[in-house]
């Protein structure tokens, strides 16, 4: 099996959902980073996501746009992004998941992006603003390079459409629970049991729920659907309220992941 698929796997053995910690590779910058990514990974995170920083990323709330920036001005390059993953391959055996946007695969040409995600270290690709439909090439160059892809179902997503998201999903779909950019919200939206349900009926690959989830509780709440939880604005905020104290910063990220990682755990 693949990381992605005995990290689930070991997630419903210990009755939990898997959790999955997003931040920007880079924010504020390299080594800052690599010490988040390290202090993420010995804190109960099962699957790291890596934002690849973007100068438009458009599915991302205030919170992760100025991590992208941060990290753009620290000097960020695809070829830095990948060099963050080699490094935290020194250490750590976890799937690492690319959360992109198609014009960063597309403008290095997408097999020789996918071919180098692989050769980095990478897991799985989500590319948030890729439909499946035009996802051919994409999907083709993961095959490829052995690569899983991660596609997104919505809350606004057709029944009927599910299955298609579905057929082209190798790693996990991620449901995105809001409408909307990233951000951490007061509560959890009311429909996700609903949602995941109409979405297991049709999908066989494991889901994960995110968007607006920032405590242990809300964690808690969603773990007992989902295969797996995705924090994400909650960490990159530890970042940003602790810029310029290295130590502080990694110490606050690490306190909070094993916080929200207590969350995971099903008491049913």
């Amino acid at each position: 099996m693949s990381r992605l698929q005995t990290t689930f796997a070991r997630a419903r053995a210990e009755n939990r959902a898997a959790f999955v910690a997003y931040v920007c590779a880079g924010d504020p910058d390299f080594d800052t980073s690599l010490e988040v990514c390290r202090a993420l990974l010995a804190n109960g995170v099962d699957v790291l996501e890596l934002g690849v920083p973007f100068s438009d990323p458009l599915a991302d709330g205030l919170t992760n746009q100025l991590a992208a920036q941060r990290a753009l001005e620290s000097g960020m390059t695809a070829a830095r992004v990948f060099e963050l993953v080699q490094r935290i391959r020194e250490f750590s055996q976890a799937p690492i998941v690319f959360y992109t946007y198609y014009n960063l695969v597309f403008a290095n040409g997408v097999d020789a992006y996918v071919r180098a995600a692989k050769a980095a270290g990478v897991d799985g690709i989500l590319t948030l603003d890729l439909p499946p439909e035009e996802a051919g090439e994409v999907a083709a160059a993961c095959r490829t390079h052995g690569v899983e892809t991660v596609f997104i179902v919505a809350p606004t997503t057709p029944d009927e459409r599910i299955p298609v998201i579905a057929g082209v999903t190798t790693g996990f779909i991620y449901y995105v629970s809001r409408e909307g950019v990233t951000g951490v919200r007061d509560q959890v939206a009311g429909n996700i049991p609903e949602a995941v349900a109409r979405i297991r009926a049709r999908a066989r690959v494991p889901m994960v729920v995110g968007f607006g989830i920032g405590t242990r509780a809300q964690v808690a709440q969603v773990a007992v659907h989902a295969d797996g939880v995705v924090v994400g604005s909650a960490l990159v905020n530890c970042v940003r309220d602790n810029l310029g104290d290295k130590a502080k910063l990694v110490a606050a990220i690490a306190a909070r992941a094993a916080d929200l990682s207590a969350g995971t755990k099903r008491t049913g």
